[in-house]
């Protein structure tokens, strides 16, 4: 049941936006400061489960989320980690894209996740995508192409532009593996102890691949540590709540549309505090990229049944 919105709604709307829009800037600093992307990975999600935990041992009642952790069948278990396991690939490669590209460039490709939601859905599932979603896919391709042809003057003299888009796009895909992977697990879960089974999960998952790769976790400087634990509380916790907070009030439509803001506040700031002026092809071809995501979003939308429970909007 969607409730009447008060301004306060509105104002935690903006607020979750912002706080997700966050997330590559305080990436960016991070790895300014030597911190490997695996490593803010791990911590990011890491942080954020910990976080979760005391709130998660607290509440009971007829709803008590450790009752409804117990109650899950291995199955659905096994579900949760492949979810957790494709959330920490999403996060793993995102993160690293900011090493090769752009914001701009990186935030516009991981936000494509609803093309490729639908694109599996219709493999996976055989759910035919509706005729917009069918137009949102061809012109988020030829944003993709657009952006492609402008090059990027972020990465330099080396031709790395496609390897961060590339990564951003990996980080796009897994994550709409993960909405997928988890759709049955969360329609079993509250919010509280599916996330906070999910993120242990994906950080567990993070921590083994930071270690494999021979990374620290120790010897970076205080400031590196504080942005780390910066992401976990802003994108990570803040904006997720926020934007679920809003569902009450608000259709998941219009917080969906809402949520494509990230990638434009991300880019200002990013021009702001870093210097990263994008060329007038970027411009055009990453408003063609969400105008895509936004013609799937509504034809998603338009697909599900009157009354169906609609799905939660993640954060980056």
């Amino acid at each position: 049941m969607i409730h009447a919105a008060s301004p306060r709604v509105y104002l935690m709307l903006i607020i979750g936006v912002l706080a997700a829009s966050s997330g590559a800037i305080l990436i960016t600093y991070a790895l300014q400061e030597g911190v490997p992307s695996s490593v803010i990975a791990a911590g990011r999600l890491s942080i954020a489960a910990l976080l979760l935990t005391p709130f998660l041992l607290r509440r009971g009642g007829t709803e008590d989320p450790r009752a409804q952790l117990r109650a899950l069948s291995r199955a659905d278990l096994l579900l949760g980690a492949g979810a957790g396991f494709w959330l920490a690939i999403h996060f793993a490669t995102w993160i690293a894209s900011l090493e090769f590209t752009s914001v701009l460039i990186s935030v516009v490709m991981v936000s494509t996740g609803p093309l490729w939601v639908a694109l599996l859905e219709f493999l996976l599932l055989r759910v035919l995508p509706r005729p917009l979603v069918i137009v949102g896919l061809i012109v988020a391709i030829g944003g993709g192409v657009v952006i492609g042809l402008a090059g990027d003057p972020a990465a330099g003299e080396a031709n790395t532009a496609s390897t961060g888009a590339l990564l951003a796009l990996a980080g796009a895909v897994s994550f709409a593996l993960y909405l997928v992977t988890g759709r049955r697990v969360r329609a079993k879960l509250s919010l509280l102890p599916y996330i906070w089974l999910v993120y242990s999960i994906a950080a567990v998952f993070l921590v083994l691949l930071a270690a494999l790769s021979g990374a620290s976790f120790t010897g970076y400087s205080p400031t590196g540590y504080v942005l780390i634990a910066l992401l976990a509380l802003a994108p990570q916790l803040i904006g997720h709540t926020s934007f679920n907070y809003a569902l009450r009030y608000l259709n998941a439509t219009y917080i969906s549309i809402a949520t494509q803001m990230e990638p434009i506040f991300s880019a200002i700031a990013a021009a702001l505090l870093f210097g990263q002026l994008p060329r007038g092809l970027q411009i055009v071809g990453s408003a063609l990229v969400l105008i895509g995501v936004l013609l799937a979003t509504l034809g998603q939308r338009a697909a599900s049944p009157a009354g169906s429970t609609q799905s939660q909007p993640e954060t980056q």
